[in-house]
């Protein structure tokens, strides 16, 4: 009672208490607001120079831009690449003064020679060039104020890619502008490109060692990875996953009962009305196109010339599936047809009444006596028969889309045939036809793929959670495996934060989990994961593998340890040994005699440039190429060790290139060839000088 007294007298205290505690309720709301729930991490996914990446503008961007692509981690890395590189851009463009003008943004969406963002975004797939109408419609309703808001949305990022490539374009410009290639570079490279050898040489393979006959020590790693630094240096953390695959294959009782089902539907193919809506409700097909029937698969080809039409043969397997086959129809068809046509391009049901209207005076025209030749040429909208008169001659089967294709084959000669296609309205002329013709089928296919059923799946999946249970680190779960002949571990590669491949285990989002809960801060290295991954089959969408995983090591950024990389470049250190050890056996500069003494022969590689990347026999040897052009006419090569032996190298001839003729033009050449690497090598500098904060693994 003494206590409530006391508050009641000092109410004013409680007061400010209970204020300052509302007060800072709120700053920590406001603070908490830019974190995600719980976890405490910020809503930034990262940082270039200092500029957030504010996690919903990133998915926002996704959405718009990339919304239709199923490669959801390849999409969101080229995104995170475009956020970073317009930040450095934009940052470097500022310090010189470079911008991009409204006039010149419209410019770049809407004149002549617009931005690649543009030319790749907006291409008729039908012309390869810029659609041109789409982008008028867009520049009218922008004007009008009659964009759609998910448009509008989607143009205003566009337009920032836009002035990004621009202003990339500006700094890359300023760059090769400041090359040059000097008179002796010039000369250099001419030689290396057109000077041509002739060697002979011999080559003692690496495996015509034994394994043991070499000892590998620490020494010899530390020696290879000190002359290799530049292949095995690491910008960023790296990690090694040792993983269990128990795969999920079909019982002969689940073949059994898919087996059965086919049969099922086998009697309603027979019957069937609507082939086509049939085969694709049972995951088969109705193709259009006349087969040869000499080019189908061996153990149907008997059955597609002999079934009556109608006919249908199966179950079969092919591949994966149980399958049944059913013969459509069957014709002699010409082996190719002459014909000439005009297109107008149609894409929806208005546009396509409108062009059947058009066709429609077209051929009334053309019937009148107007020239089909002009008349395709002015008004076709096919570029690639339009300035021919709208012919194509000696048209294989099955080349265009089945309803031109009909027509080519089996339409009247000099006939006028209006025909709808998926590109627009035609009107079509057969002219002749090559006199052979060949027998050939349209078949339908109704498919069963072969897959585990579900409870085949669940026993597998009870399989590896037991097996999880008992081996909870990779010493247990290593021993475990050893005493499974069914089993294995595999070692990963070395992964980063951000990887979204794993090993044989490709890629997608359950290779992902398994990397993510590898940099997990609280993954300890020979732990093993808490639960089974599952991956599923991408084209059968049933679950194909469960996955026990280990973290088997942690690298830190810089050199690999030797723990960690050992395994790795094993292979590669033995094969230095190996290649040690038959240097010193080799004590002759003879080619014929060191060919005897190791029973290789000697062989010849003949027009070797210094610049060949691969020489017919020798293969991918930079070595030898070098010291060849470092041996005179004549001489005979020290011993060198290349990918995948020792060589001794003898050159034969080696005349010189003689002196270029044209300084300047080879000049132009070689500055355009080092100017064409200057966008991503200058985009590449300037990333290594940018301070990035990367914490995209946080979100995804």
């Amino acid at each position: 009672m003494a206590l409530i007294g006391k508050i009641r007298k000092n109410s004013w205290l409680m007061i400010v208490v209970i204020g300052l505690a509302l007060a800072a309720f709120i700053i920590m709301d406001m603070t908490s607001s830019s974190k995600l729930g719980g976890g405490g991490q910020s809503m930034s996914i990262g940082s270039i120079n200092g500029k957030a990446v504010d996690w919903n503008e990133f998915q926002n961007a996704e959405q718009l831009v990339y919304g239709n692509s199923s490669d959801v981690f390849g999409r969101r890395s080229a995104l995170w690449n475009y956020f970073v590189e317009e930040a450095i851009v934009s940052d470097q463009a500022e310090d010189l003064g470079l911008s991009v003008s409204k006039e010149e943004l419209m410019e770049l969406q809407f004149g002549a020679n617009p931005s690649p963002v543009i030319a790749t975004r907006f291409m008729n797939p039908q012309t390869g060039q810029v659609d041109v109408n789409q982008l008028n419609q867009i520049k009218q309703q922008i004007e009008g104020g009659t964009m759609t808001p998910d448009l509008r949305r989607y143009w205003a990022h566009q337009e920032k890619e836009i002035v990004k490539d621009r202003l990339q374009y500006k700094l890359s410009t300023m760059v090769s502008k400041a090359l040059y290639t000097p008179t002796w570079m010039v000369e250099q490279t001419f030689g290396d490109k057109n000077q041509k050898a002739t060697l002979d040489y011999v080559k003692i393979p690496f495996a015509d060692i034994d394994d043991s006959e070499v000892s590998l020590t620490d020494a010899d790693y530390q020696s290879f990875l000190t002359a290799n630094k530049g292949k095995f240096y690491s910008e960023e953390e790296t990690r090694r996953v040792e993983y269990v695959v128990f795969d999920v294959l079909p019982t002969s009782a689940d073949s059994a009962n898919l087996r059965a089902s086919l049969n099922e539907s086998i009697t309603q193919f027979r019957t069937t009305t609507d082939v086509a809506a049939f085969a694709e409700a049972n995951f088969g097909t109705a193709s259009k196109q006349w087969l040869d029937i000499s080019t189908l698969p061996a153990n149907i080809q008997d059955q597609a010339r002999t079934l009556p039409i109608g006919g249908v043969y199966g179950p079969f397997i092919e591949g994966k599936n149980y399958r049944a086959m059913k013969v459509v129809d069957r014709k002699m068809v010409p082996d190719s047809a002459t014909t000439r046509h005009i297109l107008i391009n149609a894409t929806d049901p208005l546009s396509f009444t409108t062009a059947e209207q058009r066709i429609d005076s077209i051929k009334t025209a053309i019937e009148g006596g107007a020239s089909f030749a002009d008349l395709a040429a002015s008004l076709s909208q096919d570029p690639g028969s339009a300035q021919n008169g709208g012919k194509y001659e000696n048209i294989p089967p099955n080349q265009f889309v089945p309803e031109y294709g009909d027509i080519a084959s089996f339409g009247n000669i000099g006939q006028l045939y209006s025909v709808r296609t998926q590109y627009g309205v035609h009107l079509i002329e057969p002219l002749s036809r090559y006199r052979n013709s060949t027998e050939r089928v349209q078949l339908a296919y109704i498919n069963q793929t072969i897959t585990p059923s579900e409870d085949t799946q669940s026993r597998i999946f009870d399989e590896a959670n037991d097996f999880l249970a008992n081996n909870r680190n990779l010493s247990d779960l290593n021993a475990s495996v050893a005493s499974k002949g069914a089993l294995s571990v595999q070692t990963s590669p070395s992964v980063k934060s951000n990887d979204y491949v794993l090993g044989t285990l490709g890629n997608g989002s359950d290779a992902r989990d398994i990397i993510r809960w590898a940099f997990d801060a609280n993954t300890d290295v020979s732990a093993v994961s808490p639960a089974v991954y599952s991956f599923q089959d991408q084209a059968d969408y049933y679950i194909n593998k469960y996955v026990i995983a280990g973290l088997k090591s942690v690298q830190a950024a810089g050199m690999p340890s030797l723990a960690n990389i050992k395994d790795e470049i094993e292979a590669q250190v033995r094969n230095q040994k190996k290649g040690e050890l038959i240097k010193g056996k080799i004590s002759n500069n003879n080619l014929a005699a060191v060919a005897s003494q190791f029973s290789v022969d000697v062989e010849e590689a003949a027009d070797v440039t210094f610049e060949s990347q691969f020489t017919q026999g020798l293969g991918n040897e930079p070595k030898v190429i070098a010291a060849a052009f470092n041996t005179a006419v004549n001489g005979v090569s020290q011993p060198i060790i290349g990918n995948s032996g020792v060589y001794v190298v003898q050159v034969k001839n080696k005349p010189a290139a003689g002196a270029p003729l044209n300084i300047p033009q080879l000049r132009k050449e070689a500055s355009a060839t080092t100017q064409s690497q200057i966008r991503t090598s200058l985009m590449q500098a300037m990333r290594k000088e940018a301070k990035i904060d990367d914490f995209r693994s946080q979100f995804y």
